[in-house]
């Protein structure tokens, strides 16, 4: 059986290919707001040995990117208030 807790098989899945928080919650059956709380605490931890990396949420509407927290999911952008917003995308880019 796999001893790897659900924030370590996240971690493990960013070290692989960027994912979004939807990616990831149907990847590993969890809530898509407990993905953010996995994610955020990567983040934190991520050591010198790696680097934790996002590519912004994205406005469709507007292409707007400087949201306040980019490892949140907004639920509208707030230059022109469009919901069509891309879910920002995670990965673990490790030095070779």
């Amino acid at each position: 059986m796999d001893a790897d807790t659900t924030r370590e098989k996240i971690a493990d899945a960013l070290e692989s290919e960027p994912a979004t928080a939807d990616e990831l919650a149907a990847r590993f059956s969890i809530p898509t707001p407990e993905v953010f709380t996995h994610v955020r605490h990567i983040a934190r931890s991520s050591g010198d040995d790696a680097e934790f990396l996002v590519a912004p949420p994205t406005c469709e509407q507007c292409g707007f990117d400087q949201f306040d927290d980019p490892l949140g999911q907004p639920s509208k952008c707030p230059s022109c208030h469009s919901e069509a917003l891309e879910q920002a995308a995670f990965m673990i880019d490790e030095p070779a």
